[in-house]
């Protein structure tokens, strides 16, 4: 933990690992991504957005078939990244947990009829390929920085104590 003065008023402050630091950003995108989703122009066919179901025919940056249901779905994602993120274990969690969620949402993607009701997220093609990659890059990021955040926090000089 470092001390940051301000204007005379001593402030403490801690830095953020690189696991925490990729969840707060994946978090971040996550919020402008369900944000995005109900922005006209950002999302075509804006009056087509529906509730859910595979009718919405509202699509992200002309791409990415979204609902009000998957926008919401992406907030949430985006709260949980950004609360997520004050911690190490937390963060490499959310990061493992969510590239888990996002692998789960591509076999679903992929195993269902998109013109069926078990579309209700709604997905495309385009989401499919999407949730892939995210699943692959959160599963990453929280194994890779997440080994590295507990090796630094669990080795005898981050604790205090001389090797």
């Amino acid at each position: 933990m470092t001390t940051a003065n301000t204007g005379g008023t001593a402030r403490a402050t801690r830095s953020r690992t690189p696991v925490q630091m990729a969840a707060l950003v994946v978090g971040a995108v996550f919020l402008l991504v369900g944000i995005a989703g109900f922005i006209p122009g950002v999302t075509t066919n804006y009056d087509q957005l529906m509730g859910a179901g595979h009718h919405s025919g509202a699509m992200l940056l002309g791409i990415f078939n979204v609902s009000i249901l998957h926008n919401v779905v992406h907030l949430l994602f985006g709260v949980a990244g950004v609360l997520m993120a004050r911690t190490a274990p937390l963060a490499r969690n959310y990061l493992i947990g969510g590239g888990i969620v996002y692998a789960l949402l591509f076999v679903y993607g992929l195993v269902i009829d998109h013109e069926s009701a078990a579309n209700f997220v709604p997905l495309n093609q385009a989401d499919n390929w999407l949730h892939l990659v995210l699943a692959i890059g959160m599963i990453a990021l929280g194994v890779l920085l997440g080994k590295r955040s507990l090796t630094a926090t669990s080795s005898p000089n981050a604790l205090g104590r001389n090797a």
